[in-house]
């Protein structure tokens, strides 16, 4: 099996102001393209070779370093690009927003949680908003690991991802993080996190 580069679902301007055209332009076709190339290479060969992404994530060993790099990488961005929506922002509705508003008391306190983790991430890497046996939590790792890895600390389903590398937001927000995490508030598709609450809930 050969990993391809998906295609955005939308132009690559159609997240301003939010996130501007030129940043999505160099993370897909410079950033999520290398990993696809990377991890292309590193399972060549390998007993991964024919397997789904997800299956290679879920088996790798912690000293995987290439397929734990570029396969996170791969796996993270597609649900990165796909939980963004240029009719997103505003607060999600219906059975996702009664679990948030549960399990961190209100929106509003949810959405500093997920602030603080994005700001406390030294470094590069993500934040991750978790679904357990319906149970919503936040979490976040280095680099490119993400929950489906077994050496992984967070557990639970990814309902919400967003990325905290620089090269999500350096050429429009420079060094501001906290000035990214705010727009892309503005940005959420929360049908689809709410379609992935779903699935962790049925």
């Amino acid at each position: 099996m050969s990993f391809k580069l998906p295609e955005l679902p939308y132009a690559y301007d159609a997240l301003e102001p939010y996130i501007d055209e030129a940043t999505m332009r160099v993370h897909h076709l410079g950033h999520h393209q290398g990993y696809t190339n990377g991890l292309n290479a590193a399972i060549e060969g390998t007993c991964y070779e024919n397997k789904s992404i997800e299956e290679i994530l879920k088996d790798i060993h912690i000293n995987d370093t290439a397929i734990r790099n570029n396969g996170g990488g791969y796996w993270n961005h597609i649900l990165y690009w796909q939980i963004m929506s240029p009719n997103g922002g505003g607060e999600p509705k219906g059975e996702l927003a009664e679990a948030i508003k549960r399990d961190f008391g209100s929106f509003e306190n949810f959405k500093e949680q997920w602030a603080k983790a994005g700001a406390a991430r030294f470094g590069s890497g993500w934040v991750w908003l978790l679904c357990n046996h319906g149970k919503l939590s936040i979490c976040h790792t280095p680099n490119q690991d993400n929950p489906l890895m077994k050496f992984v600390d967070c557990k639970g389903k990814v309902v919400l991802g967003m990325d905290v590398w620089e090269h999500a937001y350096y050429l429009k927000h420079q060094n501001k993080r906290g000035a990214y995490i705010n727009d892309f508030f503005n940005v959420i598709n929360w049908d689809e996190v709410a379609r992935r609450y779903a699935d962790c809930v049925k």
